[in-house]
């Protein structure tokens, strides 16, 4: 059996929130210690209790919203560690940098996240109108959800049919 643990990112924000929550007794109780514990057990758990949201999403728009919502409660999150730090509320200990450092991992892995869900997926629809030897007209829509397209990407596609079909003319029509 394979001993090593199966990344799983719901686990680490749990893992994340527990931590936050044990680090917040640590606080001092007072005044500047009370409000900022408050602020940071808000924001510190939302990620995880979001996290559930995220899974349930109902469309990539809704997706992406979500996943953004969770990045800025993590952002949140940081700004509280920092200025925990900076004060200083409690004395220096290398649980709020391991906190600190798993944030800042953690904020990563949402950006990188965002970026990718945002990204242009271009669908290509064919049709094979007539087919003679190697003469082929071909009828190619492309769907394109964003503004922008590499040209690259058409043409690619071009040169896969032709190889696939053994075309040495190929003759294009449609929208692009």
């Amino acid at each position: 059996m394979n001993s090593t643990k199966k990344y799983d990112l719901e686990d680490r924000l749990i893992e994340f929130a527990i931590r936050i929550m044990e680090f917040v007794e640590e606080l001092p109780k007072s005044r500047a210690g009370n409000h900022i514990a408050s602020q940071l057990i808000r924001c510190g758990t939302s990620p995880a209790l979001n996290y559930g949201e995220v899974q349930s999403s109902e469309s990539q728009k809704d997706f992406i919203h979500k996943m953004k919502i969770i990045l800025k409660e993590l952002r949140e999150t940081n700004i509280c560690l920092k200025i925990i730090e900076r004060k200083p509320l409690i004395k220096q200990s290398q649980r709020l940098d391991k906190i600190i450092k798993e944030c800042n991992e953690l904020i990563s892995i949402f950006v990188s996240s965002i970026r990718t869900a945002q990204k242009p997926k271009g669908r290509v629809k064919k049709k094979i109108i007539k087919c003679a030897g190697n003469f082929i007209i071909m009828d190619i829509v492309f769907r394109i959800r964003y503004s922008t397209f590499n040209i690259c990407s058409l043409l690619f596609v071009v040169y896969q049919l032709m190889l696939d079909y053994g075309v040495f003319r190929l003759v294009i029509t449609g929208k692009i």
